[in-house]
């Protein structure tokens, strides 16, 4: 017998329809899950097959390249001796990580394995920023430049399953994919963490209960519109000009470093790195003025001649309390036809964006990480603000945008005469058989052996296509042809 757990009184029909359902195997009607059982989540996204176990396989990393830019002699003398040589050359500690595979298996493998302590000595994973594939229906296909010439490239195997995976079923399949990965994410996060899930209004809505159910509502800080332009078109409904960035952070003890915006400024201003001003130009491009929010500290970079007052013409000193920028960005637009930083990537994201980002919530030599890293612009900017990073990403093309990326930062970087990091390209061994026919520890003798079962069929299924094999009957000592 169920005790209610409400006030409400079940009337005799109602016991006796109960009863009778109970009887005859039947569902119950949804309205009595809220008076027969005591449930303390207010709301709940609920979809086929969700559930709270996640991926605890654990795979050993390969490495498959060390990059590390070499220096020419310098006579300069740098901080941190013990992380690097007098040429600003890495000589210890932490070693940046750009993985390729499925970054449900790096997450776990990364949570659970040997990597975890060298995080941990690291300081801890302190920010995560994702853009998850929110384009419904888009496959991994792309037209890519090479040599003046435009190719088409096709999604590889790996990148078919992980289409089918996360757009076989729908939204339905889509926040399965995100709500597993968005748990492995939260146990990596250091306790003082904080992460950013890049999102259009297409799945808004899902990711946001998504994220109140595994991070908290009450660690739920902003919805940050990030507004662009678009030239006009012909259109039934309103243009859409707006991404949003759901931020929520592991507790309610994490880094945020205000951003000063000024509104006068509009589009025409940029912001001064790490001074807290902001440079007001013409349309012409000519600065007419600097805004200061912080006297005392732009005093004392005058007095120690690393600014100029007379190159800004005009020094405004701006006494307001409320520096710190709204959650609605208009100065940052789509990256440029003509820009230095655009490398023609589909999903490429203007470096100011993820500057703002890790600026914000972030310090110098912390550690942040993105598992769908695509050209590698989080890294890209992680390297230059002097942060390290992981970054992470299925596509191989990704992931060979990425390192040529990185070493293109390290050659700015030395060539500033500024330390830079080596990395890594790592590769995880999802190819192996025992990391596919991995199933919940949980099921009981005859639920694991039935699981065991349909995975290895499966895993059969996927070695006779990816080498167009056809299948032989029986059980022969081979498996295809």
């Amino acid at each position: 017998m169920v005790q209610p757990t409400s006030t409400y009184t079940l009337s005799d029909a109602e016991k006796r329809d109960l009863t009778a359902l109970i009887q005859s195997g039947k569902p119950l009607p949804e309205k009595y899950r809220f008076i027969l059982f005591e449930d303390k989540r207010e709301v709940e996204l609920v979809w086929n097959g969700k559930s709270r176990e996640v991926c605890t396989t654990v795979l050993p990393f390969q490495t498959l390249e060390h990059v590390d830019e070499p220096r020419r002699e310098t006579k300069q003398v740098r901080p941190q001796i013990e992380m690097f040589d007098s040429r600003g050359r890495q000589m210890g500690g932490w070693t940046n990580k750009l993985i390729w595979g499925d970054n449900k298996l790096i997450l776990s493998s990364l949570k659970a394995g040997a990597l975890r302590r060298q995080i941990e000595d690291a300081g801890g994973l302190k920010l995560i920023y994702i853009d998850p594939p929110f384009d419904v229906g888009a496959d991994f296909s792309m037209d890519i430049e090479i040599g003046g010439e435009t190719f088409h490239k096709e999604p590889n195997l790996l990148e078919q399953i992980a289409y089918r995976d996360t757009w076989g079923r729908g939204a339905d399949s889509f926040i399965s994919m995100i709500y597993e990965r968005l748990i492995l994410m939260r146990n990596l996060l250091a306790e003082d963490g904080c992460i950013y899930v890049h999102c259009d209004n297409r799945v808004s809505a899902f990711l946001r209960l998504a994220l109140d159910e595994v991070f908290g509502r009450d660690c739920f800080q902003n919805a940050v519109v990030w507004h662009y332009r678009r030239w006009t078109a012909a259109s039934t409904s309103y243009q859409s000009m707006h991404d949003l960035l759901m931020f929520f952070t592991r507790s309610d003890s994490y880094t945020f470093n205000p951003v000063a915006i000024d509104p006068t400024a509009s589009q025409q201003s940029v912001i001064e790195k790490g001074y807290n001003v902001n440079v007001v130009k013409s349309k012409a491009g000519k600065i007419r003025q600097l805004l200061v929010y912080d006297r005392n500290r732009v005093e004392e970079l005058i007095a120690e001649g690393r600014i100029d007052p007379e190159h800004y013409g005009r020094i405004v000193y701006i006494d307001r309390k409320d520096t710190v920028a709204p959650d609605v960005w208009t100065d940052i637009q789509f990256i440029h036809s003509q820009a230095n930083e655009r490398i023609d990537y589909p999903t490429q994201k203007p470096e100011a964006l993820l500057e703002r980002i890790i600026k914000a919530s972030s310090n110098e030599g912390d550690l942040v990480a993105d598992f769908f890293c695509g050209s590698g612009t989080t890294a890209a900017v992680a390297e230059k603000l002097g942060r390290k990073w992981i970054a992470s990403d299925l596509g191989k093309f990704g992931i060979h945008t990425t390192r040529k990326r990185l070493i293109g930062v390290q050659r700015e970087l030395k060539a500033a005469d500024r330390s830079f990091r080596a990395f890594e390209v790592l590769n995880l061994g999802r190819y192996e058989r025992q990391a596919y026919l991995n199933v919940s520890p949980r099921l009981s003798g005859a639920q694991r052996e039935a699981a065991l079962t349909a995975k290895e069929r499966e895993y059969r299924e996927l070695i006779l296509r990816a080498y167009a094999a056809e299948p032989l009957a029986g059980d022969a000592f081979f498996d295809g042809r």
